[in-house]
């Protein structure tokens, strides 16, 4: 097991975190990890550490502190991005004292899921459809017996610029952000490659956490936006910081001997670039991309190169764990790299049912995906002339 932080951000205003293509009357899903590993990036421009830091991240083949992407938690419920083959639920797990809420509740509705619910999804224990509702504001599954408000919705916010001589309004801009409940936030863990690495980083790495609190994450930060409480840090293993039975499972099923259950599968928990050295199985798995760009920061804000990333919660095929790389996004001619972190954090996930316990209660779908895993086209069928015998046979589950 690696050495891993937990972080927890309870913001004191509204953030934003636009979309890549740029728009302020628009925003991103989440604070994805790329922009996260940006700003610890400049943090740690502003506290000495930038040439030791890119040399132990960015420049190293294999990354010495990878970042999940920010998600939202309320309270003590921490939500993620479901494993996109898990998601919506099998139906073999799900049960209802009624078989409206079987027919009625739109799970592909629900973007973020409570990590308890992914646990026992994993671990294949049943899901009471009838303690579950999709919250419309922020795309989180909330507990239907437990009523609270939306964790955070997405607002549009009005500036002006007033003229100090006639006191005219002169310019209006709208900017959309992201306003948070109290006793909520967004969190974040932070795994090292080892315990050496740990004891290097985890006081500066606590450290431009901090400065960030204060500072700010993400835009209008000259505003006061994008600024939260003091960090919480909660220190432990990977992965049973964040899914203790999970892990426990994974232990057991290691020391158990089985057969042959194919290429292991990883559950997705930031933006990916798969480096060189990864061996991705893209016949398999399931997964989505996203096209990320942007501008650099400083007064010049040049506009970065824009790249297709593998988004989270996407379930990838491989024979070993996928690490992934930092491109340099840099526009031509440049003074200096820009990099924009691909790294994969990722969670390996148990050997997987049978395929007739894994059929999804819904078929599920996502509009905002920008373009989907391609897939082979099964070879048609032989045409049989002959009469077939009517013996009454089951047809296997579809696969998902």
């Amino acid at each position: 097991m690696q050495p891993a932080v937990l972080i927890r951000l309870q913001p004191l205003g509204p953030w934003r975190y636009g979309p890549g293509e740029g728009g302020f009357d628009q925003l991103d899903s989440l604070y994805r990890s790329d922009r996260l590993y940006s700003a610890v990036t400049l943090a740690m421009k502003q506290l000495g550490f930038l040439d030791e830091w890119l040399d132990a991240t960015a420049r190293a083949s294999t990354p010495a502190v990878v970042f999940s992407s920010l998600f939202p938690f309320q309270a003590d419920v921490l939500f993620a991005p479901p494993p996109a083959t898990l998601w919506p639920p099998p139906s073999a797990l799900v049960t209802a004292p009624s078989p409206v809420f079987l027919t009625k509740l739109r799970w592909s509705a629900a973007r973020f899921v409570p990590l308890s619910l992914i646990e026992s999804i994993l671990l294949g224990e049943n899901v009471l459809a009838d303690q579950w509702i999709p919250d419309p504001e922020s795309g989180c599954l909330l507990r239907r017996d437990r009523p609270t408000p939306s964790p955070f919705r997405a607002v549009t916010r009005t500036a002006a610029a007033v003229d100090r001589i006639t006191r005219a309004a002169v310019h209006v801009t709208l900017s959309a952000c992201v306003e948070f409940e109290p006793g909520s936030g967004l969190w974040t863990i932070a795994r090292y490659a080892d315990a050496g690495v740990e004891s290097t980083w985890s006081l500066k790495l606590e450290s431009a956490f901090r400065l960030l609190a204060d500072t700010g994450f993400g835009a209008r930060r000259s505003s006061g936006w994008g600024r939260s409480e003091v960090p919480q840090f909660q220190t432990g293993s990977w992965p049973a910081l964040l899914t203790p039975k999970l892990s426990r499972s994974l232990r057991t099923e290691r020391q158990s001997p089985n057969g042959d259950t194919g290429a292991p599968v990883f559950w997705l928990l930031s933006l990916y670039s798969p480096s060189p050295a990864d061996a991705i199985d893209w016949k398999t798995g399931q997964y989505q991309f996203a096209i990320r760009g942007g501008r650099v920061e400083g007064a010049l804000a040049a506009e970065k190169k824009s790249v297709h990333m593998v988004s989270e919660g996407s379930v990838l095929a491989s024979d070993a764990e996928p690490i992934g790389t930092a491109v340099d996004v840099a526009p031509d001619g440049f003074a200096h790299p820009v990099y924009r972190c691909g790294f994969a954090f990722v969670l390996k996930l148990p050997t997987p049912r049978s395929t007739a316990e894994t059929e999804p209660v819904e078929t599920p779908s996502d509009p905002d995906a920008l373009e989907s895993r391609p897939c082979d086209q099964p070879e048609p069928a032989p045409v049989n002339l002959e009469p077939e015998p009517t013996t009454n046979t089951g047809e296997p589950g579809d696969e998902i």
